[in-house]
């Protein structure tokens, strides 16, 4: 009642989203605190014009969002919450401290289904596309751009297909930058394999998105989500143009062929990894050239026996 009752009085509402962080640290308190997120996007939407509002409302939002999704919470977000928390990104576009934080609750919100229709519908991926062309240096922002991409291109709903394609050299640049850095590596290679299975890719980005999983693979092999990840955009890849797969066995800094030999040494135990190098062997074989290469695989069965095997068990 006191936010309703003062919502066009900045200093009221500043010291009601302070009044509502302090009960964060009592997870007790969750159920009241989810009832407030609308209020505090409210606020936050009404003082856009004031950074401490949007940097206390939104660490608030954080706070709350980590702690539903911890507990198996559903955090029913509507459109009126992402219109705003978009309108903070537009406002403030060159605070990297707050769009750091905004960006990190966009990705913890879309992979709700609803909220990644709502983002959809007010259109964040410019402004998030916008976000890394500016912060390319900073890890926690392209990460969670990443993640935002990844659900959003990810759906069966249909986005503007320019749009998408206009993330393509985006995401291979964060990938570029990021390499040495796993967990920011690993959200890239997501985003690519999304892009890619929505045709996004054009001819000219074949070989060099090629080159670059490659070189995700070799510098963190280690990675199990990773490894998945590349190899099912390698895939998809594969399956879309030959000079991928020329690209794939033949790479300047080493053959495709031993980098999956390692990968699956490395995780023959893990299923989920096993099928998606299983998915890329398979197209492989679809060249007839590469067979040879193929045999060369340390497999001691088909593939296809080997998913059937790790499904059974």
């Amino acid at each position: 009642e006191f936010m309703q009752a003062f919502w066009d009085i900045e200093a009221a509402q500043d010291k009601a989203i302070q009044l509502l962080a302090s009960f964060v640290r009592d997870k007790s308190a969750l159920p009241y605190l989810l009832t407030f997120t609308e209020l505090i996007t409210f606020a936050m939407k009404t003082h856009v014009d004031s950074l401490k509002i949007q940097v206390d409302g939104c660490s608030l939002l954080l706070e709350i969002v980590s702690q539903a999704l911890e507990q198996d919470v559903v955090v029913a977000l509507d459109e009126n919450v992402t219109s705003s928390l978009l309108e903070t990104v537009r406002q403030h576009s060159e605070n990297e401290e707050l769009l750091s934080l905004v960006c990190t609750l966009l990705m913890m919100i879309s992979a709700s289904e609803v909220a990644a229709e709502n983002l959809r519908k007010v259109g964040v991926i410019p402004d998030l596309l916008s976000i890394l062309r500016n912060f390319l240096h900073n890890e926690q922002i392209c990460l969670s751009c990443c993640g935002v991409l990844w659900s959003l291109a990810a759906s069966e709903n249909n986005i503007d297909q320019a749009v998408l394609k206009s993330a393509v050299p985006v995401t291979s640049a964060v990938l570029q930058e990021h390499l040495q850095n796993g967990t920011v590596t690993e959200s890239a290679c997501s985003a690519l394999w999304a892009l890619s299975l929505q045709g996004c890719l054009s001819e000219n980005d074949y070989e060099p998105t090629t080159a670059l999983l490659l070189d995700a693979l070799r510098m963190n092999p280690e990675r199990p989500v990773l490894v998945k990840n590349a190899c099912l955009a390698l895939a998809s890849l594969l399956r879309l143009s030959e000079i991928s797969a020329l690209r794939f066995i033949m790479d300047s800094k080493g053959s495709g062929i031993n980098l999956i030999k390692y990968a699956y040494h490395l995780h023959f135990d893990d299923p989920e990894v096993v099928e998606s190098i299983c998915m890329l062997i398979n197209e492989m074989v679809q060249y007839g050239e590469m067979m040879v290469f193929v045999k060369s695989l340390p497999f001691p069965q088909t593939p296809q026996d080997s998913k059937e095997n790790h499904n059974s068990s």
